[in-house]
């Protein structure tokens, strides 16, 4: 079956923490690295891996202390989620790769962009926030996030995790999310450093996202001279499901067609 199911996968030991992960897809392909956003698992993406899986060898990872994943003792911080994957990938000897990033995980895909300590192909990042300028602007509503508003709110996402998680304690979880969230050192947002990423990047953005505005995205594409951007009307914060034709539309372009911006604006200037 070409989705994550939670069943097939295999632990990955970093320090204290298990990293749990699945691979579907065919395994001759290309390698495509799914990264979830937070308090998320690689389940999320499952409306959208049947469409890649017979092109791309797929492999989905739950976030540290997030999914079937453990959480260890050490704090979580974008740079010690950045450090896991490397290390992963590193483990299964992949060193050549597509990152599709949601939200947290497309703040991951950046990070990773820039170190290239693995070698990156190209990043998709969806409602990925990038700059702290982008938390100040969200902050009180991070500040306000706890286990039992979470609870109410996204009451399947809070049974999955009890049933999926092997060492299950929400409080402490959702504590060391919103702590990740209000990061403001070097260990959580890439900022300005964007500008080093080298691959190509889609960068996607729903037109009703309240954690990203529309002067957020355009920034970070500017930035980045192998960037391309779409920003989705009538799609909130999860824009790959809330409009998946659209989107898919424009990643399957994307990642069967080299872009580069820089290339193409020089050609233009051969005619001025």
């Amino acid at each position: 079956m070409n989705t994550f199911d939670h069943q097939k996968g295999a632990y990955f030991c970093t320090g204290e923490a298990k990293i749990y992960y699945e691979e579907i897809g065919n395994p001759d392909k290309p390698v495509i690295i799914f990264l979830h956003g937070g308090v998320g698992n690689m389940e999320d993406f499952n409306v959208l891996v049947p469409l890649l899986a017979d092109d791309f060898r797929i492999i989905g990872i739950d976030s540290r202390g997030q999914g079937k994943s453990s959480l260890g003792s050490d704090k979580l911080t974008y740079q010690l989620l950045q450090s896991d994957i490397e290390a992963l990938l590193k483990s299964l000897n992949i060193n050549n790769i597509i990152i599709i990033g949601f939200s947290d995980g497309g703040i991951i895909s950046y990070r990773m962009a820039i170190e290239n300590a693995i070698k990156i192909k190209k990043i998709v990042t969806i409602g990925a926030t990038w700059n702290i300028k982008d938390l100040l602007a969200t902050e009180e509503i991070f500040l306000n996030v706890t286990a039992a508003g979470w609870k109410e709110k996204f009451p399947d996402s809070f049974n999955l995790y009890q049933k999926l998680n092997p060492e299950p304690d929400f409080e402490k979880l959702i504590k060391s999310v919103v702590a990740l969230w209000l990061d403001k050192t070097e260990t959580g947002f890439p900022n300005e450093r964007v500008s080093e990423i080298n691959c190509p990047a889609l960068i996607v953005r729903g037109d009703q996202d309240h954690l990203f505005s529309r002067k957020s995205v355009f920034e970070v594409a500017e930035c980045i001279d192998n960037a391309a951007l779409l920003n989705i009307p009538f799609a909130g914060h999860v824009a790959y499901e809330d409009q998946l034709e659209l989107f898919f539309i424009t990643l399957k372009q994307f990642l069967n067609e080299q872009y580069c911006r820089v290339q193409s604006s020089r050609r233009i200037g051969h005619f001025t």
